[in-house]
């Protein structure tokens, strides 16, 4: 009856993180703040590449593949800096509910109050922590692709301004004016 418990327990904190995540407000996420900052030590996430992060991220479930209410994410085709940037919040909030099941993790042990509690804690961490080292992996790279979307729409930008400009008439320049066409006077 412990086991069954356990697993209602870690079932209905996963069920309530997906909830609670999906309706937090972006705005409280600064991928430029504690504790999203990239630290110094990940060096723009190249840090992760030891473990071969590369090489298995793309393959733990994604859920947002399942949950049509999630931000699906992958980056498309011709995404804008605004779909980046949207995609580097969902980093944040990501790793925030991930670190938050990992710190609710040892509730398990109040059903199951022996080895096997720990050890079923010890899981749920594991299975987290996963998740949050593919977000510190991914945002650095994000963020550098957001900011070179952002340059780049800016130069278009001031292109278009410029094509704009030099085809409009100048104000100095008065507008051509035809001058009428006499009808031949009758004498």
């Amino acid at each position: 009856m412990a086991f069954l418990k356990s697993v209602i327990y870690v079932l209905v904190l996963g069920i309530a993180a997906h909830y609670i995540g999906e309706a937090l407000p972006r705005r409280w996420f600064h991928f430029d703040r504690f504790p999203f900052a990239t630290r110094k030590w990940e060096r723009e996430g190249a840090v992760y590449e030891s473990i071969k992060i590369q090489d298995w991220k793309d393959h733990v479930p994604d859920l947002s593949r399942v949950m049509k209410d999630m931000v699906p994410k992958r980056v498309g085709i011709c995404p804008t800096s605004s779909e980046v940037w949207v995609l580097v919040s969902e980093t944040c909030v990501a790793e925030f509910i991930h670190f938050a099941l990992c710190i609710f993790s040892p509730g398990v042990y109040l059903f199951w109050k022996n080895s096997m509690g720990i050890f079923l804690a010890c899981v749920v961490v594991f299975c987290n922590v996963p998740f949050i080292l593919i977000q510190r992996y991914n945002r650095p790279t994000l963020i550098a692709l957001a900011r070179r979307l952002e340059k780049r729409e800016e130069r278009r930008r001031l292109r278009t301004a410029a094509r704009l400009a030099a085809t409009a008439p100048s104000p100095e320049q008065p507008a051509e004016q035809s001058e009428p066409e006499s009808k031949g006077a009758t004498t």
